[in-house]
């Protein structure tokens, strides 16, 4: 890969033709999908398939895992948000997974492309409209109007609060997507300073230290920002859950 640039670039791996203009085919965008959802799936199918009284390492990684997404979810959105916990699981692990698959050498990080992430941040808007509207019906519009607004600021307050609720799902992608994304090209960058210096003899090789020290500076960051990224998505979702069942709130 020559350019930082290059390491996002969808290829396809397998063709199936056209339809309506558009080609059809297997990416390694989609290679890389199925292989988290492999790996997520395969770790916590391993971690809790023999439930033992006593945990091994892999039983009680999942627990521990269980017990932070469970957390998260009742602190966000209280113990009604409980029936939304597989969904809230399944992203976290998702989001996750990708991240820390990302940060292997040559690997495609799909969350660094925003119609992944958009595509996550819309399943969780639609969530909490649909589920909002199912149970409140149009009593989830008091979501608009926050308790303790005197009336004569609503036509002023609800307008805004109904934009800021439809950019939702922009905020929410936007987020975890430009963080993979500057953080990916930053590494390649200095990695791609080091392998030029270092070929530029003697004086080349002690002037690509520093880089060097960046880059592991810089991929030790990408390792945190890959764990802090899926809280942050998954603290959000639990925060927009609330709103769909406590609209009042």
């Amino acid at each position: 890969m020559a350019g930082p640039i290059e390491q996002f670039e969808i290829v396809p791996l397998l063709r199936f033709g056209e339809v309506a203009g558009h080609e059809l085919a297997f990416t390694n965008s989609a290679a890389y999908m199925v292989l988290t959802v492999v790996l997520a799936a395969g770790f916590l199918l391993l971690g809790s398939r023999r439930r033992a009284l006593v945990p091994g390492r892999w039983q009680a990684a999942v627990e521990a895992l269980y017990e932070f997404v469970s957390g998260t979810l009742r602190e966000g959105a209280g113990e009604a948000g409980m029936r939304f916990f597989p969904l809230v699981l399944a992203l976290f692990m998702f989001i996750l997974t990708a991240n820390l698959i990302g940060l292997f050498p040559y690997a495609f990080t799909v969350t660094s492309h925003l119609v992944v992430t958009f595509a996550l941040a819309m399943l969780v808007f639609l969530t909490v409209t649909l589920y909002g509207l199912a149970r409140h019906g149009f009593g989830f519009l008091r979501l608009f109007l926050p308790s303790g607004i005197p009336p004569a600021l609503a036509p002023f307050v609800v307008p805004i609060e109904i934009v800021s609720y439809l950019s939702r799902p922009v905020s929410h992608s936007v987020r975890l997507f430009a963080v993979m994304l500057a953080g990916h090209i930053t590494l390649k960058v200095f990695a791609g300073f080091v392998v030029a210096l270092a070929g530029a003899g003697a004086a080349g090789v002690a002037a690509a230290i520093l880089p060097l020290a960046m880059t592991v500076a810089i991929t030790a960051l990408e390792l945190l920002m890959a764990v802090i990224q899926a809280y942050v998505f998954t603290m959000l979702t639990c925060m927009y859950l609330n709103d769909a069942l406590h609209p009042a709130h």
